[in-house]
């Protein structure tokens, strides 16, 4: 049967399910559900989108995606991709991991965005001793939402689903876990969740613009790092591998470009060393304090 093109919208919100193939868990122990983390924050630190509640089970995953402006499916390719990667080395196996693409159900409004963080950070109730206690599991995001457990990896907002309680974060948190523990689970079947996509959800939250043009971020790059944007396309220089790596992070993480596309742009190199130039910048925004507000600096130019 074909599959049916997937509904899509770069300034969505998207309840996110994966799920393994029927003769394997998605996890097997508590480090393959950490790796798995690791990795959303690897790709969040790519393609900037916001994580509004989570839930990992033995056998599958819910996730609450804000784009932000990038393409869902890049997204999740990335990181199934590298999980998968990790899953068949760590266990010594071949083939597919997770049970045909992942599902998605775009958020539409208010009431849906609230039942679909409480059906998600509801999961644990099917783990034995779990059952109403759901935000004592780790690899939910519920226990995150109440202030008792820090967000370890740092991928989580709770905050914009806590905000349609109340602005007072206490009282948000109270509200909050009276309307989980009221809510009812069964009114959305998780089969029939995903039967049927609708039209996206718009609010007041910011959307980030990635239509910006490769020679834009070149010029910004250039202009940070006082470099003559001119050896961008020039092999073989020295001391220019800052311009070339902030350029190629930006590129793609505001270009929604990909490797083969930064390397057109960048005097057709190649693709591996498009991606390892877009590891140093990402190493070189995370430690050098002269570049760490480059990508708030970019925003607020392109949006001037």
């Amino acid at each position: 049967m074909p599959r049916h093109a997937r509904v899509k919208s770069f300034d969505s919100i998207y309840h996110i399910m994966v799920r393994s193939i029927s003769d394997t868990p998605l996890f097997k122990c508590h480090q393959d559900k950490d790796v798995y983390l690791k990795i959303i924050k690897k790709y969040q630190e790519t393609f900037l989108f916001k994580v509004y509640a989570y839930c990992l089970m033995d056998s599958h995953a819910h996730m609450l995606i804000d784009c932000s402006g990038a393409d869902i499916s890049k997204i999740m390719h990335g990181i199934n991709q590298c999980y998968a990667q990790y899953f068949n080395r760590e266990y010594k196996r071949h083939g597919h991991l997770f049970q045909d693409r992942f599902k998605s159900k775009i958020v539409y409004d208010d009431r849906s965005l609230i039942n679909a963080s409480a059906y998600i950070n509801k999961n644990p109730k099917d783990i034995k001793g779990y059952k109403g206690i759901e935000e004592k599991y780790r690899y939910s995001s519920f226990g995150i939402y109440m202030g008792i457990r820090n967000d370890e990896y740092d991928i989580l907002d709770p905050y914009f689903v806590l905000n349609q309680f109340s602005n007072d974060l206490i009282v948000a948190r109270k509200r909050y876990i009276e309307f989980i523990r009221r809510y009812d689970e069964d009114s959305e079947p998780e089969d029939m969740e995903f039967r049927h996509e609708v039209a996206e959800y718009r609010s007041e939250r910011s959307i980030l613009v990635r239509r910006v043009s490769p020679e834009k971020v070149v010029e910004f790059t250039s202009s940070y790092t006082n470099t003559d944007k001119k050896y961008i396309n020039i092999k073989y220089i020295k001391d220019v591998k800052e311009l070339k790596a902030l350029s190629a992070f930006l590129m793609r993480c505001l270009c929604d470009m990909k490797e083969k596309d930064i390397c057109s742009n960048m005097g057709n190199i190649t693709q591996t060393h498009a991606a390892r130039l877009y590891n140093i910048g990402r190493k070189l925004i995370e430690e050098k304090d002269e570049y760490r507000n480059i990508i708030q600096d970019f925003l607020t130019q392109t949006a001037s």
